[in-house]
């Protein structure tokens, strides 16, 4: 394994901190939260195509943003639910972002892990049913609606910010 440095350390809490700043900014906050979400911090998870510690990144950011404006099982179903499903999104995909997305042509690898994730918004979706008796797939659809346009978005700003910045350090 792979000794972390503090250059490590440093990117992995500016990233974090990037997703709870597109979280928690006015006006972003008001439609980063609830049952119809569009969290433009999702965008995020592309950095961990680049480097696997940005998977850590993201899933702290998400635990900060869900603890400074929800509850403690928001923080653990949603840290877990990002950790979980990043990191099996980054294995199951790799091949293919590494084939597609760095190289121009972002529709396959977008499509493939942007379906992905916005299936993984069922965890949200079971929380908020459990939690405030919310419909279950109505809800669901609309968490999932809400990523998929995040990283839609994402792909976009990631492909162009990806030629100017060196992400794999």
């Amino acid at each position: 394994m792979k000794k972390s440095t503090v250059y490590d350390m440093v990117t992995i809490a500016i990233v974090a901190a990037l997703y709870v700043v597109l979280t928690m900014t006015p006006p972003l906050n008001a439609i980063s939260y609830g049952p119809v979400q569009f969290r433009i911090s999702e965008m995020l998870n592309f950095t961990a195509f680049f480097n696997k510690k940005y998977i850590l990144a993201v899933t702290i950011g998400c635990m900060i943003s869900n603890f400074l404006s929800f509850t403690w099982i928001d923080v653990l179903v949603g840290g877990l639910s990002t950790l979980v499903f990043l990191t099996l999104g980054v294995l199951l995909f790799e091949r293919y972002m590494k084939q597609y997305f760095f190289r121009g042509q972002l529709n396959k690898a977008f499509l493939y892990f942007a379906i992905f994730f916005s299936l993984s918004m069922f965890t949200i979706a079971l929380e908020l049913y459990f939690l405030f008796n919310l419909p279950f797939f109505w809800t669901w659809f609309t968490l999932a609606l809400g990523e998929f346009m995040s990283l839609f978005i994402g792909a976009i700003l990631m492909d162009k910010l990806s030629k100017r910045i060196d992400l794999t350090r």
